[in-house]
């Protein structure tokens, strides 16, 4: 089950998307991770079967970057055979303040060139770039995020499906932006801000347990009726037990209400959600 922003798996069903194929990984230069990957038959959610999703081929190769303790970085490139071919990069730089202040500016972006049968298909165009920059402002437990996300091109950013229903087949998580929450905000030209609150309950004698609020209003979503427009309120509490038998056991509470314009339906729906997730690891090895 990768989860690199080239590949990565929808866990938002009891039994998740997994690939087969191989991925290798090498730490042998300090401060460096170095990865390939090779995929050739992906399962889809709550499916049996070994290649249900019909998958081809795909191609990952890319790795992350400690440059100092400050600054991170990652880049990786994909090739999805028969469909499409997408670079990402990442570039995270926090600035200490004080012992219990800190600035990080956060930037996410994918660049993406379809096959033109494959864009045929879908009836977009060929080319996409999307990016985001989030800046955290983080004082103690609380962390205060403005972020700004731009899709841009004569395509949507499209992602995730299944290569035997005629789409992409790389994994329903495969982005890796800001403002992607319930709602993507992904849309043709479609730009989106966003204002978040998080709250770390450690410092209160309950660690493990946390809380994340965020608004969203996405614009300027190209249609054939005008600009299109979307917005989301996303809440989510979190707890994860820290030792015993359950140690690492993750339980989340999760609610998120989004709107769209009439002449946007097109890209996305209104929808009210309410889901609660479970998540308990097994180490076989």
């Amino acid at each position: 089950m990768p989860t690199l922003p080239v590949i990565n798996t929808d866990d938002s069903r009891l039994l998740p998307e997994n690939f087969t194929g191989t991925l290798i990984s090498s730490k042998e230069i300090g401060h460096v991770e170095m990865i390939a990957g090779h995929f050739t038959a992906e399962t889809r959610k709550s499916a049996a079967g070994r290649d249900s999703g019909g998958l081809d081929e795909i191609d990952v190769v890319g790795g992350y970057f400690d440059i100092s303790p400050q600054l991170q970085a990652s880049i990786f490139h994909a090739d999805v055979e028969g469909r499409l071919r997408r670079s990402f990069a990442s570039a995270s730089y926090t600035i200490p303040l004080s012992d219990r202040k800190s600035i990080n500016f956060d930037f996410n972006g994918y660049v993406t060139k379809l096959d033109k049968g494959f864009a045929q298909a879908l009836s977009t165009g060929q080319d996409n770039k999307l990016w985001s920059l989030a800046l955290n402002y983080k004082v103690g437990p609380h962390t205060l995020v403005l972020a700004y996300q731009q899709n841009a091109g004569d395509s949507p950013y499209v992602y995730g499906g299944y290569q035997s229903a005629g789409y992409v087949g790389d994994g329903g998580g495969t982005i890796f932006v800001a403002n992607s929450y319930w709602s993507d905000f992904n849309a043709e030209d479609e730009r989106s801000v966003q204002i978040g609150y998080g709250l770390d309950f450690a410092e209160y004698g309950m660690p493990g347990l946390s809380y994340r609020v965020a608004a969203l209003k996405g614009f300027n979503i190209r249609t054939a009726d005008g600009e299109g427009e979307e917005r989301e309120i996303f809440n989510q509490v979190q707890y994860v037990v820290q030792s015993g038998a359950a140690k690492d056991l993750k339980l989340r509470l999760r609610a998120s209400w989004v709107r769209v314009s009439n002449n946007s339906r097109d890209c996305n729906q209104d929808g009210d959600e309410i889901r609660m997730l479970v998540e308990y690891p097994i180490n076989i090895f």
